[in-house]
């Protein structure tokens, strides 16, 4: 009787213990921040656009050019010469060609992510960087084209790569991987390109009112007679391409409908297109390549070092547009993550791989990996692990995470880590080949060297035009996530039209 008395003094003590408990709440910041207006994003995003070309970019068109001009002067040296320019021998016939394009498509992978998996998975987060990303997926596929495309030698020849029917009854070798990644990265760069131009349909339709109505308002004092041919040029630039879209309801239905569905047809290009990019190698009979994680460790790589030229990119142009309200430490944070999660399969993939080379109880499996980490390109190696497991560890730490320097800084080492994580792969491989005698070290030539890097630049040039002449976030999507598109919310001192 006395136990029974004393668990009910207890019950009633812990109850009125728990009523006075108040849990706090979790404040999730918002993806526009300092309470920001529908009219301040559609002006914010236009500007980039409507406004005068600042100086800064005139400085990188121009430094992008000139670099852009490196590939082009290695590729008419090599067409003009042959493939025996490239640092191409016996027994290594794969060089830096193959290891920028497997670079290039996986830059181009969180493009294909952020656009239609996190759209799947509505995550709001993404609307910011989406429509940068995408044109960063395009960009890439494009840059990865040049480099498969003059591999083949003969270049004039490459449209062999396609079943085209011909008198000669020639036809490509469907059981190849390198066949099989004519036609995933032709896809690839067909549906990213419908993706992200349907996606700035309604942005086109903003940008060409807005020069509509201050070609009415005859809005010029002072600005010369250059800023009116410029809205007149956007005017009719702009109403081509906006496909006379009208913001009515029955657009928007049939626009967020196609957004869905080439949401779903882009989900599975994450998974497919750098698996069969890794299948040039896996399907190899060759110690250091024939191995069955590869799919799964190039896309997980792919993703990494798309993310890390995602923030390369959108960090400093949030500073030099002052877009701090729109990409936030939010987004800052969430791309962090995932560069941790997914550097963090790619360093359980390099381990994996010792692991099964020593399990396998293959003398010639094991001495490929050993001599991957120790032979002659040992250097390769570590600048591979550290650059590619040791610095996204740091994204462990918040302090990390909000020095946008910093984040920076690691986003290139990244990038630097998954270039050589493409090389270590390709070349120790073909290095030390089953023939002792025909062992080589591999140097890139001078061509090379100009090739790949004139990449970068060719890159920049098409990453600043898209800057400048279109718009780099998406206006409608970016109102969608803010507090006042809620019906339901309460937002306190908000205001804002639905311009």
């Amino acid at each position: 009787m006395a136990t029974t008395t004393q668990d009910s003094s207890m019950d009633a003590t812990q109850a009125a213990l728990l009523a006075k408990v108040q849990p706090a709440e979790l404040q999730e910041q918002p993806l526009v921040t300092n309470n920001r207006d529908f009219n301040w994003v559609t002006d914010k995003i236009c500007r980039i656009v409507e406004t005068k070309t600042p100086t800064w970019w005139w400085i990188c068109m121009a430094v992008a050019l000139m670099t852009a001009s490196f590939t082009g002067l290695g590729l008419l040296w090599l067409v003009s010469s042959g493939v025996g320019v490239w640092g191409l021998a016996n027994p290594i016939n794969w060089g830096w060609a193959i290891v920028n394009f497997v670079f290039w498509i996986g830059i181009g992978h969180a493009g294909t992510l952020i656009s239609a998996v996190l759209c799947l998975l509505k995550q709001g987060w993404r609307t910011s960087i989406n429509r940068a990303a995408e044109a960063m997926t395009i960009f890439a596929v494009v840059c990865a084209g040049i480099f498969p495309l003059f591999h083949v030698g003969r270049v004039w020849f490459a449209w062999w790569l396609f079943p085209i029917p011909n008198s000669n009854g020639i036809w490509p070798q469907f059981r190849s991987p390198l066949e099989w990644d004519v036609f995933a990265v032709s896809t690839y760069g067909t549906v990213s390109v419908l993706f992200w131009y349907m996606g700035m349909i309604p942005d086109l339709s903003v940008l060409r009112d807005r020069a509509v109505q201050r070609l009415k308002k005859n809005a010029y004092e002072g600005a010369g007679a250059l800023a009116k041919g410029m809205d007149i040029f956007r005017k009719n630039f702009y109403a081509i391409f906006a496909m006379g879209w009208r913001n009515a309801g029955n657009h928007w239905r049939n626009y967020e409908m196609a957004y869905l569905i080439l949401a779903g047809i882009s989900t599975p290009l994450v998974l497919s297109v750098h698996t069969i990019v890794s299948f040039d190698f896996a399907l190899a009979v060759l110690p250091g390549w024939h191995t069955t994680i590869f799919p799964p460790y190039f896309v997980a790589g792919a993703i990494f070092s798309g993310f890390g030229m995602v923030l390369t990119l959108m960090l400093p142009l949030r500073a030099l547009y002052g877009m701090h309200d729109l990409i936030t430490q939010r987004h800052i944070d969430n791309m962090c993550k995932i560069c941790l999660g997914t550097g963090s399969i790619v360093g359980y993939a390099y381990i994996m791989e010792f692991f099964i080379a020593w399990y396998g109880a293959n003398p010639y499996e094991s001495f490929a990996f050993i001599n991957r980490a120790f032979g002659q390109y040992w250097w390769a190696y570590v600048m591979m692990f550290s650059c590619n497991v040791f610095t996204p560890q740091l994204f462990w730490f918040k302090k990390v995470r909000q020095n946008w320097a910093l984040v920076w800084v690691m986003s290139i080492f990244i990038n630097v880590g998954m270039w050589f994580e493409r090389f270590v792969i390709t070349v120790t491989s073909l290095a030390n080949d089953f023939l002792p005698s025909s062992w080589g070290y591999y140097s890139p030539t001078m061509v090379d060297i100009l090739t790949f890097f004139g990449t970068f630049g060719l890159f920049s040039v098409l990453f600043l035009l898209f800057l400048r002449f279109l718009p780099l976030m998406p206006i409608a999507e970016v109102k969608f996530v803010m507090p006042a598109a809620d019906p339901h919310g309460h937002h306190g001192d908000e205001k804002g039209d639905h311009h």
